[in-house]
């Protein structure tokens, strides 16, 4: 069943620049020589080692976990000795304890253990736990554990599951190009998703600026009258959680509430994908795919890679970045985090590697704020950005959580159209971190 929704309030419209990858095909790769797996790449409490230098490993074998349930354990991508357990450079600008392994060049996988993998005969509770045990974490991005989104509390009864096809952000293709060549899997992983929680409705949103992905996912779901393809006006941020809940369900999560209290859960159509996997294959989150993609680099592609390749390993199979490259981003350009240097691993959250030409990267000088309320008109959810940033500008944060700065999803939005160029979701990023922190002090 096709349905076709209008868009939320607010937002922007950057040019889409999907051209440069939207039409190759995923490939996968050669697995590297060595991997660095870091201990936390997930929202929640970081893993602990399980091993030492000079053990050896196996694809697919645990090398890292945590007791905590807002958490997911961590898997070796390559099979042979560990070398280093030490700090690495993470993407998130920190120096974070990683698990170094060289390769043995066997590529050989720990043996799933003998159990049912048709999920339609396990229990909810088993499906779970596969899923954790699985390391798998939310794609899209924010890395939130998937099994912890899947245990609402009793008073939280989930009806709707969405699943995020909208891949609004520029440049990126990799969730366009799972669609296009995993749908089964895909629609596999959501219905997964409905037995865990019991709900009787699933939704997949995309953008209508993904045609062939709306057709194909449509011709997926044919006779599931409880599955549903929402075609959504092309709008960044259209895939933010509370943006595709609203335009999907009609439903409208609450200031500083969750999805599960309107009933819903969401998860990214590469999150479904790896559910599927799991319960299914018994296979772990070993590998993901990413985009490289952008002017500064010489041939774009979508490449299937294992969790902790180097990302300068992939900008070299890639051609390297060009002469005049002028920033690299691990993501996209309005959500993603600028990197320093190459020298560090793909994590699963790892969606894309951007690489700018200067043609592409202007920094301008930020002048002062003229009032003009445009960042005011694209916020999505309707916060005051001009009095959020100017209180985070100067240290007030009793003020900054006033004006709500812990309901900011940091899309980006208002630094995007900000005429005077002032770096707005930075400053509100520090006042959120902040108000946040003495949140959880009190």
């Amino acid at each position: 069943m096709a349905v076709s929704i209008a868009t939320f309030k607010g937002g922007v419209h950057p040019e889409y620049f999907k051209e440069l990858t939207a039409s190759l095909a995923v490939t996968p790769v050669e697995p590297p020589k060595q991997v660095v797996i870091p201990m936390l790449q997930h929202i929640g409490a970081p893993c602990e080692p399980l091993v030492k230098p000079g053990d050896r490993v196996l694809v697919g074998e645990k090398i890292g976990e945590s007791e905590a349930f807002v958490s997911a354990p961590v898997h070796a991508t390559v099979s042979g000795e560990i070398t280093a357990v030490a700090p690495h450079a993470h993407p998130s600008g920190q120096m974070i304890e990683a698990i170094t392994i060289e390769s043995d060049g066997e590529d050989s996988w720990e043996q799933p253990a003998a159990v049912e993998f048709d999920w339609e005969k396990l229990s909810p509770d088993e499906i779970r736990r596969r899923i954790r045990e699985a390391g798998i974490v939310g794609l899209g991005g924010a890395a939130f554990p998937a099994h912890v989104k899947l245990a609402p509390p009793e008073d939280k009864p989930i009806d709707t599951v969405i699943l995020n096809g909208a891949e609004c952000e520029p440049y990126l293709t990799a969730d366009h190009r799972l669609m296009l060549e995993q749908p089964q899997q895909i629609v596999t992983g959501l219905l997964i998703m409905l037995k865990i929680l019991g709900a009787g409705r699933g939704i997949i949103g995309i953008e209508d600026n993904k045609a062939d992905a709306l057709r194909v996912m449509r011709q997926e779901i044919e006779g599931r009258p409880e599955l549903k393809v929402a075609s959504l006006r092309t709008c960044y941020p259209q895939g933010a959680e509370k943006m595709l809940i609203e335009v999907t369900a009609g439903r409208t999560v609450p200031a500083g509430g969750l999805p599960m209290d309107v009933g819903v859960v969401n998860h990214n159509v590469g999150t479904a994908l790896a559910i599927a996997r799991a319960v299914t294959e018994g296979r772990p989150l070993v590998e993901r795919v990413v985009t490289v993609t952008g002017g500064g680099v010489a041939r774009p592609a979508n490449l299937l890679v294992r969790i902790g390749t180097r990302v300068g390993d992939l900008l070299e199979l890639c051609g390297g970045m060009k002469e005049d490259t002028g920033k690299l981003i691990i993501g996209g350009p309005m959500m993603g985090l600028s990197q320093p240097h190459p020298d560090i691993p793909v994590v699963k959250g790892t969606s894309g590697i951007t690489v700018l030409s200067d043609e592409e990267f202007e920094l301008e000088e930020a002048t002062a704020c003229i009032k003009c309320a445009k960042c005011v008109d694209s916020c999505p959810v309707n916060l005051l950005p001009l009095f959020l940033a100017e209180a985070a500008e100067h240290g007030l944060i009793e003020r900054a959580e006033k004006y709500r700065a812990a309901d900011c999803i940091e899309c980006g939005c208002c630094s995007y159209i900000c005429p005077a160029r002032r770096p707005l979701t930075q400053w509100i990023r520090l006042a959120k971190a902040e108000v946040l922190k003495r949140r959880r002090q009190r």
